[in-house]
Order: structure tokens, then C-alpha cells, then sequence
């Protein structure tokens, strides 16, 4: 319905007693709104209302008073709320209690700016949080102000937009060879050789080897479950399920990890089906810090010759590097490692000098057998040319003997022509190189 003269299709403005003007709108959810502040003429106040509306029309509008809510309630409440691992729940509330929270929790939704994200990661990094700590936090954040752009619609913008904030190096991480981690098993004490051994060739991270029963190994078939894990909290340790839907699945291990389990399994695990597989000297379970403290891991590592340090989970890098080797596909890997993306799994599929060493050395014993069938014929074509002149020679000088003695008596006799030199251009059957590559 077109609106009536004088009356304004969205909105009014009406003049105030201090002679500035004043705009209202009724908003989508109902409710009548003034703009934030007034203005001098009727013209700038009918211009402001014409961009709300244009906002609504386009699904732009945000309730003004939503970007004044403040971000440490916000933030609070979305992790509380969010459906987390309880080790990836805490580790979120520190991220938040130590570097977004000091820092600008006191600010509502709305005056977060790109600029103010900028100024808080240079604090954090100028105060000694150290790079993959602030791209964590950085990440945090961002994901809190998604949830206040998209489903809670409190903000237009996320703030949390900068190119490059959320990446930083990662050195590649030390892969240690088999012959080092059997030296590093051959360190450990008996009961915790098998678990080197194992992780190093399973690819299982450590809350997963952690939290194997014995129910979870078949030895017949030489496989492990993997259906849960054992996660370090603050003041407790707790079984959960895996990092990932994918993290829930079975490895085939090979037979020097089987073997190795099989006696472990004799030696130090009770019969029980719920039995743990690894565990301490006294049955507890294990955690991480104790392990290192018990095995003497630092000695341990400088008489196996492992880099300097190596962390247990850098074991699972051989065995992800081994199964990528053999030409597993991106899916095998990604079952075998756990994950549901294909980022992790790609790394191991990258060529590495060990391997491009093993198809130079294929290629060579190719390229030298191809050579050798190439180089055959040419070498018994010219054997049945040298036999053919030969026959021939020996019977003209049988018919040709009493006159050629006479004939060249006193007299040296003339060398045979030689053979005009090959220019290489003999073709697929007895090239110099070929001839050249068999030889050698």
C-alpha cells in the first residue's frame, strides 16, 4: 500500500523541543527503536531510516542493543554450551581465561573491531604468550563471534577476519627410522618395550594405547580395537570415546608389533577381558608425565640416537610414514591414523628422500634389464658375422695356400680392413649406450 502524502512509508521523524530531529522505526521483532543519537535537519533523519530499512529489506538488521552484550558472558556461556570433549573443553576455558578474557572481555560485541583484534595479538605476543598460543586463542575467538554473526545474529561482522592470524610454523617433526625404535624399545623396561614397539607401528596416539583393554586385542587376527581413549583432565583421568567418529576403528598391525604384544600380553596383563593392556609398575594407569619420569625417556632417547626432543607421539610418524610407503591410498591412511580429514594423511604421501631413493634405485635396475634385452641381438648378429668371415677366410686360404706362400714369400701380409665405427644411430637393437649401460 502506497503510503499516504505527507506520512512516511517506514519509520517517522518528529521535531523535539531543542529543535533537533529524531527518527523511530518499529524493527522486525516488533519492538519501536530510536536511532542512537538525533539529528540537525529532517532530511539526515529520513536518510538514516531509509538504510534501517534497507537493512530489514536485505536481512542485514541486527537489534542495536545486541551488540552491547559483553563478550566475557558470551563467551563463557558458548563454551559451556558447546558439545566438547571435556579435555578440549578445558583447554578452551584456559585459552579464554588467560588470553581473551584479560584483555577484552569488559568490551560488548559490537565495538570489536578488526583493529582491536589486531592490538590484542600484538599484547599477547609482546607480553610472552607464544605464537601457537595466540593463533589458538585467535581461533577461539573467531569461532565465538561466528556463532554471534550467524546463529545468534548479535553482529553483522565477525572482527576476527585477518589474513594470516590463524596459521603459524610448525617445524616438521623427527621421524625416527625402525632400527632407532627398536634401539629405543631395547632401552625401555621390559614391561614398556611392547608399547614403543607398538605405538611406532600402529600409528594409536597415546591416550588410545593408554586406554586398550585386552578384550580390544585379537591376536589371531592380528588386530587392536580402537574404542576409546584415556584423556589427563585437571584433577582426574577419564575414559572417553576417540578424538573423532574416525578415531573409532581397527588397525591391522604388522607381525614385529604383534609379536611384541603377544609377550607383553602374557607377561604383564591379567586375564580379565576389561584387563588394560599398559599400564604402570603397580596396575595404575598410565599418564604421561610419570611414563617419562619411570623409563629415564631423555636417557633413553641420546643412547637409541633419536633426535633431540622427540615426543612420544612422534613414534606414530614412522608407522604413518612406513603404511604411506607402500603406496596406501589417502583413504587407507586416514583409516589407519583416525582422522576425517585428508590434510594429515596427504603429509605422509609426500615424497621424502628415503623413498625417492628406493625409485631411483627401481628405476635403475629397470632402465639396466631393458638395456641388456636391448643390446642382445646386436652383440649375437655381430658374434654371426665374425663367424661367417671366418669360415670363409679359412677356406680361401686352404684353396689359395701353395700360391700364396710363394707369392708372399719375404713379405708381411696385410692386416684385414677394419670396421667403419658406429655413429650411434644402429637403432632400438644395439645402441652404444645400451651396449654401454649392460657393460657397466
Amino acid at each position: 500500500m502506497a503510503a499516504s502524502k505527507g506520512r512516511r512509508r517506514f519509520g517517522n521523524v518528529r521535531r523535539l523541543p531543542s529543535g533537533r530531529y529524531q527518527a523511530r522505526y518499529l524493527g522486525p521483532d516488533g519492538l519501536e527503536r530510536k536511532a542512537p543519537h538525533t539529528f540537525e535537519t529532517e532530511r539526515q533523519a529520513a536518510k538514516w531510516l531509509t538504510v534501517v530499512e534497507s537493512e530489514i529489506i536485505k536481512g542485514e538488521w541486527t537489534a542495536p542493543e545486541a551488540g552491547e552484550i559483553k563478550l566475557e558472558p558470551y563467551g563463557r556461556k558458548w563454551i559451556a554450551e558447546r558439545k566438547l570433549q571435556p579435555r578440549t573443553r578445558e583447554n578452551y576455558e584456559d585459552l579464554f581465561r588467560l588470553h581473551i578474557r584479560p584483555h577484552l572481555g569488559a568490551l560488548a560485541l559490537g565495538a570489536i573491531k578488526p583493529q582491536t583484534i589486531r592490538t590484542w595479538r600484538r599484547t599477547l605476543l609482546d607480553g610472552g604468550t607464544t605464537e601457537p598460543q595466540a593463533v589458538k586463542a585467535y581461533s577461539l575467538l573467531r569461532a565465538i563471534l561466528n556463532t554471534a554473526v550467524k546463529e545468534d545474529e548479535l553482529i553483522r561482522q565477525n572482527p576476527c577476519r585477518i589474513p594470516g592470524y590463524d596459521r603459524y610454523h610448525t617445524p616438521e617433526r623427527p621421524v625416527a627410522t625402525v632400527a632407532q625404535v627398536l634401539a629405543l624399545a631395547e632401552r625401555m623396561p621390559p614391561r614398556f618395550s611392547a608399547l614403543v614397539i607398538v605405538a611406532a607401528f600402529s600409528g594409536l596416539r597415546w591416550g588410545e594405547l593408554a586406554a586398550l583393554r585386552r578384550s580390544d586385542v585379537d591376536l589371531t587376527a592380528g588386530t587392536v580395537r580402537v574404542p576409546r581413549k584415556l584423556a589427563a583432565l585437571r584433577n582426574r583421568m577419564e575414559f572417553g570415546p576417540p578424538k573423532s567418529e574416525a578415531g573409532n576403528r581397527t588397525v591391522t598391525l604388522p607381525a614385529a608389533a604383534r609379536t611384541a604384544l603377544a609377550d607383553h600380553l602374557a607377561e604383564y596383563v591379567g586375564e580379565e577381558s576389561d584387563a588394560l593392556v599398559f599400564t604402570g609398575d603397580k596396575g595404575a594407569v598410565l599418564r604421561s608425565g610419570n611414563f617419562r619420569r619411570a623409563v629415564g625417556w631423555a636417557a633413553a632417547l641420546r643412547a637409541s640416537g633419536m633426535p633431540e626432543g622427540f615426543h612420544f607421539h612422534d613414534l606414530r610418524h614412522t608407522g604413518n610414514n612406513l603404511a604411506a610407503a607402500t603406496g596406501a591410498s589417502t583413504r587407507d591412511l586416514m583409516h589407519r591414523m583416525g582422522h576425517a580429514s585428508m590434510r594429515a594423511a596427504l603429509i605422509y604421501q609426500h615424497a621424502n628422500s628415503e623413498r625417492d631413493r628406493e625409485i631411483a634405485d627401481a628405476m635403475d635396475r629397470r632402465i639396466v634389464k631393458q638395456a641388456k634385452r636391448a643390446a642382445a641381438p646386436a652383440k649375437a648378429s655381430k658374434a654371426k658375422d665374425k663367424a661367417s668371415k671366418t669360415k670363409a677366410a679359412k677356406q680361401n686360404a686352404a684353396k689359395e695356400k701353395p700360391a700364396a706362400r710363394k707369392a708372399t714369400k719375404g713379405t708381411k701380409p696385410k692386416r684385414p680392413a677394419r670396421e667403419p665405427a658406429s655413429d650411434g644411430t644402429a637403432g632400438a637393437t644395439g645402441t652404444p649406450m645400451a651396449r654401454k649401460i649392460k657393460e657397466g
